[in-house]
C-alpha cells in the first residue's frame, strides 16, 4: 500500500513540477545512487522516498519529448496535407455518416516529397473500410485536435494528449487511402481482436432479431460498451450499474474460477500447474476486452492471487490491490489521471475497505441470539437468517462501491443515483449468471451448436429482465438527479447560455424558479452538446422549450428533449415552412398527446 502511495505522490509532483531534460539526467543519477546505498541500508521511509522520487522522473520521462509532441511541433498549429503509412491499433468505430475513426500507430509519414519515419499515433476518420491490425497508407490533413467549445463538453483533445496522441488525420475519401496488407501489428492483440469476433457471434446466434440484447451481451460478456445505444446505455449510467459494461472484478473473476475448475477438476492438474495456465489465459481474456484499466487491474489481482498458491504463500486483497495499481504505474504514468483507473481502484478499495465493517452493522438489526448455537437454528427461522445473511452482504458491497465511486462520479459524470443500492441487489445477482451462461455457450459452440443456441436464449430472457428492471429504476422519481459543479454564488436575475453548434442553435436562460431552453440544435448536436450541457449545469426539470425555427439544425433533437423531459412546456412556431423535420414533430405531437403552445403577433 505504502510503495503505490508513494508512487501515486511522486506522479502528482511531477505533473505540477515538470523538469528540464538535463536536471532529469542529474536527478536520475542522484536516486540510482541513493537506491544502491538503500540495498546496503534499508530504511522504510528512505524506501518510500526513492520510490516517490523515482515515479516522480518517470512520469516527467514519459511527458516530455514525446514522439507525439516531436512531430506536432514540426507540423505546427495550421493543417497540413501530408501522406501517413501505419498500422490500425483500435476497432474502428462506424459513425452514421459512414466515417471510421480508429488509431493508427504511425511507420512513417511523407510531408513535401521528404520521408520521415515516426512512432507516433495518431487519431484517424476515413470514409473506408479497415480492422484491427491492418497496415495502411492515407493521404488526408493533418490537424490539431479540437478543443471543446461548449462548457460540459467532453475534453477530448485533453483526453488523447494523456495517451501522447495530438494529431486527427482526416481522409475524406474511400480512395484517399491504400491498404498494404492485413494481419500486421502485434500479433498477440491482432489474435484476441480475432478471438473477441469470434466470442461475439457465438454468444449472439440465435439472437438475430432482437438488436438490443446483442448490444447488452457483447457489452456485459466482452466490454464492447461502444456498440451499445445511447438509449440502452444511459439508463444503466442513471441507476450507478454501467459498470456491468465495464469488465473488471466479477468478469475476470468468473472466468478464472471457471478455468481453474476446467484444470483442476476436470483436467486433474496439480495446483501449480493449474496456476501456471490460468494466469496467460486470465491476461489473455482482458486483451479480448480491450485492455481496459478495470480488466487489466482485475487480471493483475487474480493473477497475484493465484501466484500466491503456486509460492504457497497467503495474498491480502488489499496488497493485491495496491501491487496492481502499483505495476500498471510502471507501465503507464498518465494512468493516475484516467477516470477509468480513478474510478476502478477507488471502488475495489471502498469494498475492501469498508464492505466487511458496513456487513456487521447491518448484520445486527436482525441477528439470531449470539449465545444459541447455529445448529439449533431450524426450518424457516433458519432459512430467513440465511437470506437476511446473504442481503447484508449484497448491501454492504453495493454500499461500499457506491461510497467509493461517489465523488468521481460527481466531478466526471455530474451525478447521483441513490437508486443504485438497490438496483445492484437485483441486476449484479443476475448479470453472474448472464456471464456464467455466456461462457457455457463459447465452450459448447465449437462441439455443440444446438446447445449454445439454448444458452443464448436462456441468455435472451435474462438479459430482457435487467433491460426491464434496469428501466424501471431509471424512472424513479428521485432515484438520480444531476448536481451542477459547486461555484461561488452570484446574485444574477438571469443566466443566459448561447451553446456554440455551428450553424446550429441553442439557448438556455436560467432564472431563479425556471430553465427554458429555445432551440434544441440538431439530433447529433442534442446527444453529443446540449445534453451534456443540461447534465453539467444540474438541470434535472427543464420548464419550457421554444421552437424558433423549422429546420434540423434548430430542432433536430427534439424528439430526444421530450423523451429526456416529458413534461416540458413546449412552445412552437406556427410560421409555414417546408421542413420534413418539423413536419415529423408535429406527427409527434399529435400522436403523443402533446398540445404545443403556438406563438402568435405580439407575444
Amino acid at each position: 500500500m505504502g510503495l503505490a502511495g508513494a508512487a501515486a505522490i511522486g506522479i502528482i509532483l511531477a505533473e505540477l513540477f515538470p523538469l528540464s531534460v538535463f536536471t532529469l539526467t542529474a536527478s536520475a543519477i542522484f536516486i540510482v545512487v541513493c537506491a544502491v546505498a538503500l540495498f546496503f541500508w534499508p530504511r522504510l521511509v528512505v524506501t518510500y522516498l526513492i520510490v516517490g522520487s523515482g515515479f516522480f522522473l518517470l512520469h516527467n520521462f514519459q511527458t516530455s519529448n514525446t514522439e507525439g509532441q516531436r512531430i506536432a511541433a514540426q507540423l505546427g498549429n495550421r493543417p497540413r496535407m501530408l501522406t501517413a503509412t501505419g498500422y490500425v491499433i483500435s476497432e474502428p468505430k462506424i459513425a452514421p455518416n459512414g466515417f471510421a475513426t480508429f488509431l493508427l500507430k504511425l511507420e512513417s509519414i511523407e510531408l513535401e516529397a521528404r520521408k520521415e519515419p515516426t512512432c507516433a499515433v495518431w487519431q484517424v476518420r476515413w470514409r473506408g473500410m479497415s480492422e484491427f491490425g491492418d497496415e495502411l497508407k492515407l493521404a488526408g490533413t493533418a490537424e490539431p485536435i479540437a478543443p471543446p467549445r461548449n462548457p460540459g463538453e467532453f475534453d477530448m483533445r485533453s483526453y488523447l494528449a494523456r495517451r501522447d496522441i495530438r494529431r486527427l488525420l482526416l481522409v475524406r475519401y474511400p480512395e484517399d487511402g491504400t491498404l498494404i496488407r492485413h494481419g500486421g501489428g502485434n500479433p498477440i492483440l491482432w489474435l484476441a481482436q480475432k478471438s473477441r469476433n469470434w466470442m461475439q457471434n457465438a454468444i449472439c446466434r440465435g439472437l438475430e432479431n432482437t438488436p438490443e440484447v446483442q448490444s447488452f451481451l457483447s457489452g456485459i460478456v466482452l466490454g464492447l460498451r461502444h456498440q451499445t445505444p445511447e438509449d440502452i446505455e444511459e439508463p444503466f449510467q442513471q441507476t450507478g450499474t454501467l459498470h456491468l459494461f465495464a469488465v473488471a472484478g466479477l468478469h475476470v473473476g468468473i472466468v478464472a474460477a471457471l478455468l481453474w475448475m476446467l484444470a483442476t477438476t476436470v483436467a486433474r492438474l496439480p495446483r501449480k500447474w493449474a496456476t501456471a495456465i490460468v494466469i496467460p489465459l486470465v491476461f489473455f481474456y482482458a486483451a479480448v476486452t480491450g485492455l481496459h484499466v478495470s480488466s487489466i487491474r482485475a487480471a493483475a489481482m487474480a493473477s497475484i492471487l493465484l501466484g500466491g498458491l503456486f509460492f504457497e504463500r497467503k495474498a491480502f486483497l488489499a496488497n493485491s490491490l495496491a501491487a496492481a495499481a502499483f505495476f500498471l504505474l510502471c507501465w503507464d504514468t498518465n494512468e493516475l489521471f484516467s477516470t477509468g483507473f480513478q474510478l476502478s481502484f477507488a471502488v475495489v478499495g471502498a469494498i475492501v475497505l469498508f464492505a466487511d465493517p458496513l456487513f456487521r452493522l447491518l448484520q445486527r438489526w436482525a441477528a439470531p441470539d449470539p449465545f444459541l448455537p447455529r445448529t439449533l437454528l431450524r426450518g424457516p427461522r433458519r432459512w430467513m437468517h440465511s437470506s437476511f445473511e446473504w442481503l447484508c452482504r449484497g448491501a454492504s458491497v453495493s454500499l461500499a462501491a457506491w461510497i467509493g465511486s461517489l465523488p468521481f462520479i460527481l466531478w466526471y459524470f455530474h451525478l447521483v443515483t441513490p437508486v443504485s443500492l438497490f438496483a445492484n441487489l437485483l441486476v449484479v445477482p443476475i448479470a453472474f449468471f448472464v456471464l456464467a451462461i455466456a461462457l457455457l455457450s463459447l465452450l459448447s459452440t465449437p462441439l455443440l451448436p444446438w446447445l449454445a443456441v439454448i444458452f443464448n436464449n436462456a441468455n435472451w430472457f435474462l438479459a430482457k429482465l435487467v433491460l426491464w428492471i434496469v428501466q424501471m429504476f431509471a424512472q424513479l422519481p428521485g432515484g438520480h438527479f444531476y448536481v451542477q459543479q459547486p461555484h461561488w454564488p452570484e446574485k444574477l436575475a438571469a443566466q443566459i447560455t448561447i451553446l456554440d453548434l455551428g450553424a446550429g442553435a441553442a439557448l438556455h436562460v436560467r432564472t431563479a424558479s425556471a430553465n427554458w431552453l429555445f432551440d434544441c440544435g440538431s439530433d447529433r448536436s442534442y446527444q453529443r452538446v446540449v445534453r451534456e450541457y443540461l447534465h453539467w449545469a444540474g438541470v434535472n426539470r427543464l420548464d419550457g422549450l421554444l421552437l424558433t425555427h423549422g429546420d434540423a439544425l434548430h430542432i433536430g433533437g427534439a424528439a430526444k428533449l421530450l423523451r429526456d423531459f416529458p413534461r416540458v412546456h413546449l412552445v412552437d412556431n406556427p410560421a409555414p415552412d417546408r421542413s420534413t423535420v418539423h413536419q415529423g414533430l408535429q406527427r409527434l405531437f399529435r400522436e403523443s398527446g402533446i398540445k404545443p403552445e403556438e406563438l402568435i403577433a405580439g407575444d
